[in-house]
């Protein structure tokens, strides 16, 4: 059975590592040899990478899915989808989620891997219609986590219902780097059991199992794997393309992929490290493998994250006593798996507890929302207590948070016309708002001669 690598330096490997500040003129070098590779698919865009371009790079994100759709004709391309919070940080009306879907297929995109972060179906019911719709590869993803209710049977049940909703493959995502070799073997052999679609395996490094687990997994059936680049590999990215491509030669798993021609991207993406490093953006702390990830169940891009919050308020030296607050503050919340945009949620409000000496004296908005159901439903109820206590008098929401939403797409058409130069446009205004309309006026002021605001992407980090 040969085995698909599905490449992610495009995405998630700098996502991981220097929170998703790789441009798309860092990019371009190294598509038409990624797209000469024999690679199965290219993650390139979704997850964090939107709210990157136009908050940090001033870069149109629609316009640098066309650039890699230009150049690579001969790979699926692939983006991360976030159900119906699409690839923001709240949940959106359903005109709106399949309008996104529509044109992110008409821009390039051709496998669309959609999760919720609650494993919430009801919240990835609208985009896998909408995915089915426009004839993309709708790959349904399982966000994993350990505790109490994720047990074998939980994550079966949960696949099969995925592919009775149509998904084409089942991506087992697992953010933190919590999978185990010999439990993932276990998992994957029942998931096979399961279901008749091919299964993805996604983990990160940062615990240091993953290279084990894609081993033991493909050995039990796996037929995709994710993997980085090796100098934007390891740590909190992914194992290295390089080294699972050797790993499988020459047996029954062999990838088909010729290690020389992964040289030359090897060679360019060093060059990229490098200055990463220089510049201050790679915290060599990133690139560490750190198996108290295990207890603290951090993910990668939630890990870069937290690190440059703390930075930012002086509190660098925090870092310690945050890691032991988020499975805390998690287990409070209903033990979500954290993952976008719970683990932001779940990590800026650990980082509110430590900072201000006192737990929950300050609560954020989005940690209320998740407490008051507005998110979905969390995996474990949360206790009654705590619950009054973070949402008071507010309205808690038992049904599926869109369900409330009446359909918004004229409304915001209408809020963007001033700035829209794009169908696609109207999109980054939905998700951003005054983040998107200050890209729109950046963009404007460069068609018009006028320089525009210097990009500092070093010290900024993703807001929650």
């Amino acid at each position: 059975m040969k085995i698909k690598i599905t490449e992610t330096v495009l995405r998630d490997a700098h996502q991981s590592l220097i929170a998703t500040r790789m441009t798309t003129a860092q990019m371009r070098p190294m598509l038409s040899l990624l797209d000469s590779a024999g690679l199965y698919a290219l993650e390139c865009w979704g997850g964090a990478t939107f709210d990157a371009c136009l908050r940090f790079l001033n870069e149109d994100p629609w316009e640098r899915l066309r650039t890699i759709r230009s150049v690579c004709k001969n790979s699926k391309l692939q983006m991360l989808f976030r159900g119906q919070n699409m690839l923001g940080y709240r949940h959106y009306a359903d005109d709106v989620v399949e309008y996104f879907v529509q044109k992110s297929v008409a821009n390039g995109i051709d496998i669309i891997r959609i999760f919720d972060a609650l494993n919430d179906i009801r919240n990835l019911e609208t985009a896998i219609r909408a995915a089915k719709k426009e004839g993309a590869h709708m790959q349904a993803a399982i966000s994993y986590t350990t505790g109490e209710v994720f047990t074998t049977e939980y994550y079966c049940d949960y696949a099969k219902r995925l592919e009775d909703t149509g998904a084409d493959s089942i991506c087992l995502k697992d953010m933190a780097g919590l999978l185990t070799p010999f439990g993932v073997a276990e998992l994957v052999k029942a998931l096979k059991e399961t279901v008749k679609v091919p299964i993805n395996l996604h983990s990160h490094y940062t615990s240091g199992l993953a290279s084990m687990v894609m081993l033991k997994g493909i050995e039990a059936g796996a037929q995709i794997i994710d993997t980085a680049m090796s100098p934007l590999a390891l740590g909190a990215s992914h194992p290295a393309t390089e080294s699972m491509v050797a790993a499988l030669a020459g047996t029954e798993y062999d990838t088909g992929i010729d290690l020389a021609k992964l040289k030359p991207i090897t060679e360019y993406v060093e060059t990229l490290r490098k200055t990463y490093l220089d510049s201050g953006l790679l915290d060599p702390k990133l690139l560490e493998v750190d198996a108290n990830a295990l207890i603290y169940q951090v993910p990668g891009g939630m890990l870069s994250n937290l690190i440059s919050q703390l930075k930012q308020a002086g509190k660098g030296d925090k870092l310690p006593e945050v890691l032991n607050e988020v499975p805390k503050v998690r287990a409070d919340c209903g033990s979500p798996p954290l993952v976008t945009p719970t683990s932001q949620i779940v990590g800026t409000q650990a980082v509110y507890n430590v900072i201000t000496g006192e737990r929950y004296s300050m609560v954020t908005k989005e940690f209320r929302g998740v407490c008051a159901g507005e998110y979905g439903k969390t995996p474990l109820p949360i206790d009654e207590a705590f619950r009054k206590k973070i949402v008071g008098d507010g309205k808690i929401i038992d049904c599926r948070p869109a369900d409330n939403l009446p359909p918004e797409l004229s409304k915001l058409r209408e809020e963007a016309g001033p700035w829209a130069q794009q169908e696609e446009d109207v999109l980054s205004y939905a998700q951003f708002g005054q983040v998107a309309v200050k890209f729109f006026e950046h963009r404007r002021n460069v068609q018009n001669g006028v320089d525009g605001d210097h990009v500092d992407f070093k010290n900024k980090v993703h807001p929650v």
